[in-house]
């Protein structure tokens, strides 16, 4: 299991040294930051001490080795818009998106499990269709729309729920909501599909010839072996949900790094995008750790391979 852990730990660290890479260059293609802190009319000197102040005059190779070397002690730079180290900024806005996956993902994996496992043990009925009709609806609807038609229903038409902020537990209600759906959708296909292959197999025939109930038959006999790829695929759409966040944030005024980085690609802050992506990633690659230990826990053909 160490061995499999430390190879697992290398590949993200792989991973992560190329996301670093691409977000510095990327960040910089959007333009030079003085157009957006300085006046139009602000002459040649003023733009050149600017960006001789945050390093924007040397070149791109040296920018890039002052970058690592911060990061190296563990300094991501200045923020631009809120003048307060990036990381700081970015550690004060990490902990909303923390919770709002840590409140969608358990959601998200009980109604899939249930749906799905329900839908599996009577094919072709009323409640698998159903389930199969709703789930694919889920899927495929863009987050930015079930946000947007969210509101006008729910806030402005009905006045139910709140349309931005997080004050309150209503104000969570409707991100939740919004962020649930793609993956439950996902995940119930996958867990229908699993558990048919798993009610089909010969052990639950003889576990039905010994007169074992249908309740235990499917949550206690089939939905150890059903779960199996549906491990695999819980872990993608949690890193979904990270992402996922920057949209559902920004609609409903959510104070997470979703929203901190859109803001900080739109006024080009530099340090906060680059730490803002760093700590998505990181988180990203924990899930994935996590997940993958998991199914080698479930699994042990894995922890041997």
């Amino acid at each position: 299991m160490g061995s499999f852990i430390f190879k697992r730990s290398l590949q993200s660290v792989f991973s992560l040294l190329v996301l670093i890479v691409l977000v510095f260059f990327l960040a910089r293609m959007t333009g030079s930051p003085a157009d957006l802190y300085l006046p139009q009319d602000a002459s040649a000197e003023i733009r050149h001490q600017f960006n001789e102040q945050f390093g924007f005059n040397d070149p791109l190779y040296i920018q890039f080795g002052h970058f690592l070397w911060g990061l190296l002690h563990f300094d991501m730079g200045q923020s631009l818009q809120f003048s307060r180290p990036a990381v700081d900024v970015v550690l004060q806005a990490f902990p909303t998106t923390l919770t709002l996956a840590a409140f969608t993902m358990p959601l998200v994996i009980l109604v899939s499990v249930v749906t799905g496992s329900l839908a599996a043990f009577r094919p072709g009925g009323v409640f698998d269709r159903l389930a199969s009709f709703i789930s694919l609806i889920g899927a495929s609807t863009p987050n930015f729309w079930v946000a947007i038609v969210g509101v006008l229903v729910f806030a402005v038409t009905l006045r139910a729920l709140p349309t931005s902020g997080t004050g309150t537990p209503l104000h969570w209600i409707l991100p939740v909501a919004v962020l649930m759906l793609r993956p439950t959708g996902v995940l119930v296909q996958v867990v229908r599909t699993s558990m048919m292959t798993a009610l089909s197999s010969a052990y639950i025939k003889t576990a039905r010839a010994k007169g074992v109930g249908s309740r235990a038959i499917v949550f206690v006999h089939a939905l150890r072996n059903g779960l199996l790829p549906v491990i695999t695929v819980a872990s993608d759409q949690a890193a979904g949900i990270v992402n996922g966040a920057v949209i559902v944030e920004t609609v409903f005024g959510f104070p997470g790094i979703g929203k901190l980085m859109i803001d900080s690609v739109m006024l080009r802050d530099f340090t906060v995008i680059q730490a803002a992506v760093l700590v998505t990633a990181l988180a990203v690659f924990v899930i994935n750790i996590i997940v993958d230990i998991t199914y080698a826990l479930v699994d042990p053909r894995i922890r041997y391979s």
